[in-house]
């Protein structure tokens, strides 16, 4: 079994900077990319950043230079440090992690529970 647990969420003042982190936990023998998407209300979730198991990042480019994602392979955790937020980046944020386990023979796509982003204008 897998779980992903985000932390770190909540309210801020536009302008402000807040830090996501995201630990996969479980029966896990290697992880892919890694990142983070969003979903405001009313909205369809869409991708914040990604990450992949040598480094590699990629971002949306609402959050290019603003947001940055990193990773801690030795932990298997994910974050996402934000800054200069604005009233548009408010959303309910999920951490998603491609995981091989041994009881699955492949990898497959895992996500958290989400964490509520509110930035305040």
């Amino acid at each position: 079994q897998v779980q992903l647990v985000e932390s770190g969420g909540g309210l801020v003042q536009a302008g402000g900077s807040l830090r996501l982190s995201c630990a996969a936990s479980g029966s896990i023998y290697s992880i892919n990319v890694m990142g983070w998407y969003r979903q405001a209300p009313g909205n369809q979730r869409e991708l914040v950043a990604t990450i992949s198991s040598g480094g590699t990042t990629d971002y949306a480019n609402s959050v290019k230079g603003r947001f940055t994602i990193s990773r801690d392979n030795a932990k298997n955790t994910v974050y996402l440090q934000m800054n200069s937020l604005k009233p548009g980046d408010t959303a309910v944020y999920y951490c998603n992690a491609d995981i091989y386990t041994i009881a699955t023979g492949r990898f497959r796509d895992y996500w958290g529970q989400g964490t509520q982003v509110t930035v305040s204008s």
